[in-house]
């Protein structure tokens, strides 16, 4: 396995709408591993493929139970509304109150190419709004109030 570069805001990829993934191939596997790697060495909570340099539909994420891998993922429900504290590895040194969805339900494929269904709250529910804006192009600083460096 490896680790990726993370590429940092100003990065034209960053705010290009990733594409799907039409086959989960070997490469795809690969992918999801090294994201996995790049994600914990650098003690994110998310990843997605964008911040890699990769313009796919791909998360990974890990709010403290375990990975899940995420292709071509959705939010196909959410409900209530949490402000939290929010930080991103390609913006490093800058945070700022976020407003989203308290709970969502997320639906992808897993490595197996199996449709699956995500439910979050809380951290969860934040990592999953988060990661799947950067496969839209979107920034938290574009959703952000109170930006300030860390």
């Amino acid at each position: 396995m490896a680790v990726y570069r993370i590429v940092e805001m100003g990065e034209p990829v960053l705010r290009e709408k990733a594409r799907p993934v039409p086959k989960i191939t070997p490469n795809v596997i690969k992918l999801l591993e090294n994201m996995a790697e790049t994600m914990y060495e650098a003690r994110g909570v998310g990843l997605a493929a964008p911040q890699v340099g990769v313009s796919k539909r791909i998360v990974v994420v890990d709010a403290g139970d375990g990975l899940i891998e995420l292709i071509n993922p959705e939010i196909i429900s959410q409900e209530g509304l949490a402000t939290d504290s929010e930080g991103c590895l390609s913006i490093p040194g800058i945070s700022g109150e976020v407003q989203r969805a308290a709970r969502v339900t997320v639906r992808a494929l897993d490595r197996e190419g199996r449709e699956r269904e995500y439910e979050g709250e809380g951290l969860l529910a934040r990592a999953f709004q988060h990661e799947l804006d950067h496969l839209e192009g979107i920034l938290f600083v574009d959703k952000a109030q109170n930006i300030k460096k860390t």
